[in-house]
């Protein structure tokens, strides 16, 4: 968590209390994806008054410097992650929400195979995957068969 005032600094941004909390909520949240709205409930449940409209700046403002991704998936709601050195696709569930980070080689490996033979260079691509976590799978109704 101290890295995040030089990680602030290196990307021309202020270090601003703000800035810091949001950051620092994201990094107790590794792994987890959250909206600008959930960042706010969980800056409240530890006393912490930032604005929702702060909370949209300061978001807007780390990703334009690179230090978050903002993801959006089907249904429209844009969620954030810190920004990290390696790479993951996504698994979403369709019910819930929940967001999983997942690594193959054998998929990334193939991907690179694929746009190859296509006579492409890949800079950036990702990969989600949508289906039913397994807590909404079990609470789906069973199909009659």
């Amino acid at each position: 968590m101290d890295e995040i005032p030089e990680k602030l600094k290196q990307a021309g941004l202020k270090v601003t209390l703000p800035r810091i909390k949001i950051l620092e909520t994201l990094e107790k949240s590794a792994g987890q994806h959250a909206s600008a709205e959930e960042i706010y409930r969980l800056l409240l449940q530890h006393d912490e008054e930032i604005g929702v409209a702060t909370i949209y700046r300061v978001l807007t403002q780390c990703e334009q410097a690179g230090l978050i991704h903002r993801l959006q998936f089907e249904g429209g709601r844009a969620v954030f992650e810190l920004a990290c050195a390696s790479h993951h696709d996504h698994l979403v569930c369709v019910r819930c929400g929940q967001v999983e980070e997942f690594y193959d080689e054998v998929i990334e490996s193939r991907q690179r195979e694929i746009a190859g033979e296509a006579g492409f260079d890949i800079e950036d691509h990702s990969m989600v995957l949508y289906g039913l976590c397994p807590r909404c799978r079990q609470q789906a109704p069973k199909e009659d068969g």
